[in-house]
């Protein structure tokens, strides 16, 4: 039987990669600050598996389902030796890898030992892979009520170190929170500024990362569990972060992180024009009408199916002019495409150009949406005809 042509590979690659960037990870806070006892392979592979989780359905018996092709375009493995590669994977995770899980109760600290995937399936003439999540792990991927996180699976995608994927997690689990109280409220300013510039304890990060008995010396635990993981952080991810060495006496104590998302390029594109039929009732009061667009843009269904596909950000839902944009130039064509082929050709369209988004920071949010749109509105209307 002849190979499948290397570039037809290649494609089929890209497809899978543009279905994956789709997902997200969501996981309870707990699970991001325990210690990951397995090396990098065995975590990203459970990241991968989380993402197939539903929350609000929660997977029968604990199990989901990946298809090798997934697991190869996630790794970017494309040679022969990919399927020996990916059961030695498979093996050394249900061998190795476990979480050790410290939560804090009433009563003191509670701790757990669990081994997270038990049981994978897959056969030599079949896609398909089966993959058991342990009922001890999933509370911590489905009671998400309060203290969770939830990141792109196309981030952790780059990262290429175990320290990396760690670090990217912990520093998600305190930016999410920043935006949250951002917009929320219910923290004193110093506090929302706080998650911005976390700190941690030497002791504390050496646990999480699993390195108390590693990289002795500060110089090459400063190399290989921070600046080479932030490194990576800087170049693959939606977030610039540095760092200050915080001394207590002679030693280095804790790190004081700073994070940022990569800057949105904006320009006047989203301002209200004078053709806009809200600014030309009010001339005189234009912030009064960026006010009005805003506030219904606040509780239009499209800007949670924005949230939902991380197109927008809680954070960026704070910028009157941005959301007034929206609601003046994007959501009346989100309208039009609803029209013609309901809310989940809305939503089709929005995973389509979360997968085939720009660079962050090259992209202006609205002007971006707009342009997307609108190539895809003609598209529609010439089907239907």
């Amino acid at each position: 039987m002849s190979s499948i042509p290397k570039n037809e590979q290649n494609q089929k690659q890209v497809q899978m990669l543009n279905e994956l960037s789709k997902r997200k990870v969501v996981e309870h806070n707990s699970l991001i600050t325990s210690i990951a006892k397995m090396d990098k392979t065995p975590l990203k592979m459970f990241e991968l598996a989380v993402s197939c989780i539903n929350t609000e359905e929660p997977p029968k018996d604990h199990t989901v389902y990946l298809s090798k092709e997934e697991l190869f375009a996630f790794f970017k493995v494309s040679d022969n030796d990919k399927h020996s590669r990916f059961k030695q994977a498979v093996e050394n995770m249900q061998k190795q890898a476990f979480f050790k899980i410290k939560e804090k109760k009433e009563q003191g600290f509670e701790f757990e030992n669990i081994v997270p995937i038990p049981y994978v399936k897959w056969t030599d003439y079949h896609d398909e892979v089966t993959i058991r999540f342990s009922p001890e792990i999933m509370p911590y991927l489905i009671n998400l009520k309060k203290n969770f996180t939830q990141h792109a699976l196309s981030d952790l995608a780059e990262l290429n170190s175990k320290y990396s994927i760690i670090l990217y997690r912990w520093l998600s689990m305190n930016y999410n929170q920043y935006e949250h109280y951002s917009v929320k409220g219910g923290r004193r300013e110093e506090q929302v500024e706080a998650y911005r510039n976390p700190s941690i304890s030497i002791r504390e990060l050496r646990e999480m990362t699993d390195t108390i008995n590693d990289y002795k010396r500060f110089t090459h635990f400063e190399t290989r569990v921070l600046k080479e993981p932030l490194e990576e952080i800087n170049e693959h991810t939606s977030f610039n972060v540095s760092y200050d060495k915080i001394k207590k006496g002679r030693s280095i104590d804790s790190i004081v992180f700073h994070i940022t998302k990569k800057p949105v390029a904006r320009n006047d594109f989203y301002k209200l024009e004078e053709e806009d039929p809200i600014y030309l009732q009010d001339k005189a009061n234009k912030e009064q009408a960026e006010e009005l667009l805003a506030g219904k843009a606040l509780k239009s269904k499209y800007t949670k199916l924005l949230l939902d596909n991380m197109l927008l950000s809680p954070y960026e839902m704070t910028d009157t002019s941005l959301m007034a944009g929206l609601q003046a130039h994007v959501y009346p064509l989100y309208d039009e495409l609803k029209a013609l082929r309901g809310l989940n050709g809305v939503k089709d369209h929005l995973s389509y150009v979360r997968a085939k988004q720009e660079a962050y920071s090259k992209r202006n949010i609205a002007k971006y949406l707009k342009k997307a749109i609108e190539q895809y509105l003609p598209t529609v209307k010439r089907q239907d005809l």
